[in-house]
């Protein structure tokens, strides 16, 4: 198994992902309230000696873990990523619209340059095609005649959950997406 299991509180509140041996080691510890989710994974052990049966855990691609957000703390801001914010974006220069997953390359844009005091953070950075980043170069794009087709936002911690992970389960992803914001970029186009 390669995929994560999504983690969820006991509230059933999303809020990361485990690998499978942390899923195994926290259900064998008892500190899975419930398990749900459409696939299951069942992963065999050793023999006891005593019976010679083979152990055996089975863990769902969603687990609820015990207590409020035991892992919380790990997750509290998205991280900023050039494959996270480009992925917020849908792949799309933010001032000439090009669609860059393949044929136009890609690049973090600060709207407002670091050298002239700007953040390298969530709400201060675009994907921008290099032909659009290099003419804007060391300007705000005002003073470069450019126009944002969008505005940049910090994304929810759902939001940074589907962005962390490449390969999302088909139950992961549908609870995820319940869970995004009205604005989201990342919602399904319907």
């Amino acid at each position: 198994m390669n995929g994560l299991i999504l983690t969820l509180d006991s509230s059933g509140f999303p809020f990361g992902w485990m690998t499978w041996q942390e899923a195994v080691t926290h259900e064998v510890s008892g500190k899975v309230s419930r398990q749900m989710g459409g696939f299951e994974f069942t992963f065999r052990g050793g023999r006891s000696r005593a019976t010679g049966k083979q152990s055996q855990v089975t863990v769902t691609s969603i687990m609820a873990l015990r207590g409020s957000s035991p892992l919380a703390w790990r997750h509290t801001t998205v991280a900023l990523t050039n494959q996270a914010l480009f992925h917020r974006d849908r792949y799309i220069c933010a001032y000439c619209g090009k669609h860059g997953e393949r044929t136009v390359h890609l690049t973090r844009d600060h709207i407002v340059p670091t050298s002239r005091g700007g953040a390298d953070s969530w709400c201060n950075v675009v994907s921008a095609c290099s032909r659009c980043n290099t003419h804007k170069a060391n300007r705000r794009p005002e003073e470069a005649g450019m126009q944002l087709l969008y505005v940049p936002y910090a994304p929810t911690l759902h939001e940074g959950l589907l962005l962390s992970n490449r390969r999302i389960l088909a139950d992961q992803m549908e609870l995820l997406q319940a869970m995004l914001p009205k604005y989201s970029r990342l919602k399904r186009l319907q």
